[in-house]
């Protein structure tokens, strides 16, 4: 049933869903159009709010960027390379290899988003090169079903913002420990139970050995050598260029700021805490500043996507944030919300703000105002009302393609090679998410 399913929303998806940079463009014109309609602002009013707000994720984009090229720099290194091949052993047969790249991706990404995002692909990849009849599109969708965990884990943005001094709705509802929200009972069962399960779902999601769908060779070649010996008569130019000294103490740098901030802050990390772990490990892995160059020059062809729709989804944020749009909607579903359903109420609102606004923290931004008192005046669980809206955002990612740009980046793949994959994954998660909700 699974795999008919797959087959279903796969076949919709290519026939329907268009690149995701049109896709961004279509949810401009459609927030823009319920943005005229739905409250007093004029064209000319929607107009500018998105003018003034494309550009607000330059710096969001460039963190995303550097994810995406650090993490690939970082696993084209020869042992981080062998490290994952002989993790890749392990699977022996295409269910194996479903299986572990989907649960491999969604422990990964408990502890960091960006960092499960960027080696789920690498993995997926990887095992892609040792079982040759895998189904590519659905190793690499498998990765991305991983992602399923993020708001659950280390780094979910939504709880640790809510537990940080100064965050939007400290005024509101005070500050929420993590204690009240990452480390509770129903997310341990949501977090634990998506483990578990989402790699069987993955596996009964493979299509019949007639139907599998090969990689192409070409997207599974090794990455040109990067790498150079340096001649006996070569100049002093070429040979600081292939220095192992400078690359050490760059990554000497590295190592004891990063020391010194955990010993400060614990174990905070966040995207730019993986940037400079990555580029650190990965400059002292290709072990010269030009080899990692190369390696970095290598990476930054699937950078594209970030670059170009980043900035429309800037846009339709602040369009829905600064119009009132997302408030309105965001109080359509809270106000038929009783104590009992509220949590189902504000993890549907939070799912359905996601395709404008597919980001954790501006959906704390847009949200928190409206759900947090909302939660206060019903008496619902003030932990439990902000992990709905995390949760719901992570849910509906698997049908909104913004995080999938670097997984796909990197495997050298469409949105819609894995779109139908997720949706189903979409569908069988949500069940969880509410069953967490509602009975813990």
């Amino acid at each position: 049933m699974v795999n008919a399913i797959a087959k279903f929303f796969t076949n919709l998806v290519n026939r329907f869903l268009p690149d995701p940079l049109v896709f961004a463009i279509l949810l401009t014109i459609i927030t823009f159009v319920l943005g005229i309609a739905m409250t007093p602002n004029s064209p000319l009013d929607m107009v500018k709010l998105w003018g003034d707000g494309f550009w607000n994720l330059l710096g969001f984009a460039m963190q995303m960027a550097l994810v995406l090229v650090t993490g690939h720099a970082l696993a084209s290194s020869a042992p981080i390379k062998k490290g994952m091949t002989k993790l890749a052993s392990i699977a022996k047969t295409p269910a194996q290899g479903v299986m572990l790249v989907t649960f491999m991706s969604a422990v990964a990404c408990i502890i960091n988003w960006g960092f499960g995002l960027v080696v789920g692909a690498m993995f997926a990849r990887e095992v892609a090169r040792r079982i040759p009849k895998s189904d590519y599109r659905l190793l690499i969708a498998s990765a991305y079903i991983g992602f399923l965990t993020w708001h659950g884990g280390l780094s979910a943005s939504i709880p640790l913002v809510a537990a940080t001094k100064g965050n939007p709705m400290e005024k509101i509802c005070g500050l929420i420990p993590i204690s009240s929200t990452i480390f509770t009972p129903y997310n341990i069962f949501i977090t634990v139970a998506l483990i578990i399960t989402l790699p069987f779902l993955t596996r009964m999601m493979m299509p019949k050995e007639s139907e599998v769908v090969a990689v192409d060779p070409a997207l599974l070649q090794d990455e040109v050598a990067v790498t150079k010996v340096v001649g006996k008569d070569a100049t002093w130019a070429e040979r600081i260029e292939e220095s192992r000294l400078l690359a050490f103490v760059v990554g000497g740098f590295g190592i004891v700021y990063l020391g010194m901030y955990f010993l400060q802050k614990g174990f905070d990390i966040n995207v730019n805490t993986v940037n400079l772990i990555f580029l650190t490990v990965g400059i002292l892995l290709h072990k010269t500043p030009m080899a990692y160059a190369r390696a970095i020059t290598a990476a930054t062809r699937g950078t594209s996507g970030i670059l170009i729709q980043f900035p429309f989804y800037a846009g339709i944020q602040i369009m829905m944030e600064h119009s009132g749009l997302g408030g309105i909607i965001t109080n359509w579903f809270v106000h038929i919300a009783t104590k009992e359903t509220f949590p189902i109420m504000a993890f549907f609102s939070s799912a359905l703000i996601n395709f404008a606004v597919p980001s954790g923290g501006g959906h704390w931004v847009i949200q928190g105002p409206f759900v947090m008192p909302a939660a206060q005046a019903l008496g619902s669980d003030l932990g439990k009302a902000a992990m709905a809206i995390a949760y719901g955002e992570a849910w509906m990612n698997m049908a909104q393609p913004f995080w999938a740009l670097p997984a796909l980046a990197i495997a050298g793949l469409g949105v819609r090679d894995i779109m139908g994959y997720c949706v189903t994954a979409l569908l069988f998660s949500g069940i969880i998410f509410v069953v967490g909700l509602h009975f813990f």
